[in-house]
């Protein structure tokens, strides 16, 4: 699937949204990829971790574990694991602080993949690397549906969004939507 492609499919279902968003990240946008109503659809979701998984194998990229961070990484990374026959995790926010629970557990020679819904600032991917390496195992890349940074996240190991687009994101003290007046929606898990 080409960029162009997955943007138009974001479009045909309504799962680019226009108006003023506080991402997870803190920031504030004018426009929200709501990447749950397309991994709503088996068969779209298929598709798409189909289309990253041979990105990956093709870049011959190995590991036999994927974890995604919870909300939006879950069935991503269901579904990369399945395209690839691997075990799939998924991190949880508990306390402020990404964690495996639910018997979970990476070990020392785990090569991880992790995948995630939509990067903006790479917090989120960044966390579960972090708690992967802290278990002792190593993160050999990342994936993504949207990379709305436009390339400029940078996770020290292969990237492999589907779409790069770069779509401005504000402080909330610099938001022009804010200084209009626009009310703020926050569509995202992370509260």
């Amino acid at each position: 699937m080409f960029c162009m492609d997955l943007y138009k499919l974001f479009l045909e279902k309504k799962a680019l949204l226009e108006g003023h968003f506080k991402l997870s990240s803190g920031l504030h946008s004018n426009k929200y990829f709501q990447c749950a109503l397309l991994t709503a659809e088996p068969e779209i979701a298929e598709m798409l971790c189909e289309t990253l998984a041979q990105k990956l194998r093709a870049d011959k990229i190995e590991a036999n574990l994927v974890i995604g961070p919870a909300i939006g990484g879950i069935i991503l990374a269901y579904e990369m694991a399945r395209a690839l026959k691997v075990k799939a995790f998924f991190a949880e926010r508990e306390e402020g602080q990404m964690r495996l629970r639910r018997g979970f557990t990476v070990k020392p020679d785990d090569k991880v993949i992790v995948v995630e819904d939509v990067v903006t600032t790479g917090g989120s991917t960044r966390e579960v690397m972090d708690l992967v390496q802290s278990m002792g195992g190593e993160v050999v890349a990342v994936a993504s549906l949207v990379d709305r940074s436009g390339g400029k996240v940078d996770f020290g190991v292969p990237f492999y969004p589907l779409l790069k687009v770069n779509v401005e994101t504000y402080l909330p003290e610099n938001c022009p939507l804010c200084a209009e007046g626009v009310p703020v929606v926050k569509p995202g898990s992370r509260k």
